[in-house]
């Protein structure tokens, strides 16, 4: 080979193994940082693992907001009409969360089978429902808040 093809075919190398690095590390940082998400009924079969970060959607139980005595934790079941979890959240809520609506919270599962959320979402409207709730609740056959079950004490 000649000398100036040979630093060419030295300099293709360098680059390819170069991006190929990059790339290799931008996909084990994705890995690391994503997030999934889980309806309800997905919870309940047991398809979420014990202290790993997920984000579950879902409509509020009527009638099942429990608000601790310290003042800042809640508890309240969570619903897609197949399965009901039940998550605690220590923090204020947003000011648009009330029972029987849509929300989204980010969370771990706890060796009680109890979410605890580190992050509640709630809709910003009457119109607006997050996708992957709407999808969820369309997936368990309902679509609107009044289909959700009702918590009797």
């Amino acid at each position: 080979m000649r000398p100036k093809r040979k630093q060419r075919l030295i300099f293709i190398t360098i680059l390819f193994l170069g991006f190929s690095s990059a790339a290799a590390l931008g996909v084990y940082a994705l890995q690391k940082n994503k997030t999934y998400f889980h309806t309800p009924a997905e919870i309940v079969a047991g398809n979420v693992q014990q202290d790993k970060l997920f984000r579950v959607g879902g409509l509020v139980v009527e009638g099942s907001v429990n608000r601790f005595s310290d003042g800042v934790t809640t508890e309240f079941d969570l619903t897609d009409t197949s399965g009901t979890v039940t998550l605690r959240y220590k923090g204020l809520l947003p000011d648009l969360f009330r029972e029987g609506q849509g929300i989204v919270a980010q969370g771990k599962l706890n060796a009680d089978g109890i979410i605890i959320a580190q992050e509640v979402l709630a809709k910003h409207d009457e119109n607006y429902m997050p996708p992957e709730v709407a999808d969820a609740l369309k997936e368990s056959g309902a679509s609107h808040p009044d289909n959700i079950p009702k918590k009797n004490y």
